[in-house]
């Protein structure tokens, strides 16, 4: 799957009982040594992160959209 500007990205916790942490992508960094992403995290903050594997799951943005319709 090939991740966009407007995807979703989900961050599990790394500690048990904590939520996990969602932001939209702004900015998709390819580099030699992997892919970056700049995210607008749901508190307002943004961040340059470059997660490891199995620790975030991209929403794409069509799917993000219509999930969030059926929660509204």
């Amino acid at each position: 799957m090939v991740t966009q500007v407007g995807d979703r990205i989900v961050i599990e916790s790394e500690k048990v009982g904590q939520p996990e942490r969602e932001g939209m992508i702004l900015e998709v960094i390819e580099a030699p040594y992997g892919t970056r992403y700049r995210v607008i995290w749901e508190d307002g903050h943004e961040s340059t992160i470059h997660p490891g594997a199995g620790s975030a799951r991209i929403v794409p943005a069509a799917e993000a959209a219509t999930r969030s319709k059926a929660h509204g």
